[in-house]
């Protein structure tokens, strides 16, 4: 008597099409904090106030940055591929007349991605962030918040990226896909006083 060889149970992966239907049939709650990540929807970890106040600070110094030479979006979901849409905490995205009614932004779309993280800097560091470098987006910035640094992220080749800083105080930055635009992020990661 023979056996089928062993092997691990296959993984039912969905795209972004039908992600979205699931929504919109109620399947996922209209409130629900997930994302689609390879296929595969992943509950997203609450907002506490540290988090919100960094992205709600880099909201306010991105705009004042970039004006109008690109779109600040804030913890809305960019899609990478036919199964991927993460929901980033700020997406710096290529000026459009449609303003993106209608999709998502592309990879193509896409200056800068930022992540904020509390308790999240494993799966933001070790998935997501090789996951943008993937889909070539030009810069990624993942602020640590229980260590008070910065890990900016530059120049994506072959699937992962060439530059990779730490910065524990971070100061100006210049933005990599806008020359001469600075961003002034001092004092983004100071407890406050």
């Amino acid at each position: 008597m023979s056996y089928p060889m062993e092997s691990w149970p296959q993984r039912h992966r969905i795209t972004v099409d039908q992600y979205h239907r699931m929504g919109e049939t109620g399947v996922l709650a209209p409130d629900a904090r997930v994302e689609l990540i390879e296929g595969e929807i992943i509950d997203m970890a609450p907002i506490g106030a540290d988090h919100g106040s960094v992205v709600d600070q880099l909201n306010s110094l991105l705009m004042k940055a970039v004006g109008d030479r690109a779109v600040v979006r804030v913890q809305g979901a960019v899609r990478l591929d036919q199964r991927t849409e993460p929901q980033p905490d700020v997406a710096l995205l290529r000026p459009r007349a449609d303003r993106y009614r209608g999709h998502q932004p592309l990879p193509q779309d896409l200056l800068l991605l930022v992540e904020v993280s509390d308790t999240t800097l494993r799966y933001d560091r070790d998935l997501k962030v090789p996951l943008y470098a993937r889909h070539a987006i030009p810069e990624v910035w993942l602020f640590d918040l229980p260590k008070a640094h910065l890990l900016r992220y530059r120049s994506p080749d072959g699937g992962q990226y060439r530059l990779r800083d730490v910065l524990p105080g971070p100061g100006r930055l210049e933005l990599a896909a806008l020359p001469g635009v600075e961003v002034d992020l001092s004092g983004v990661l100071d407890a406050p006083g």
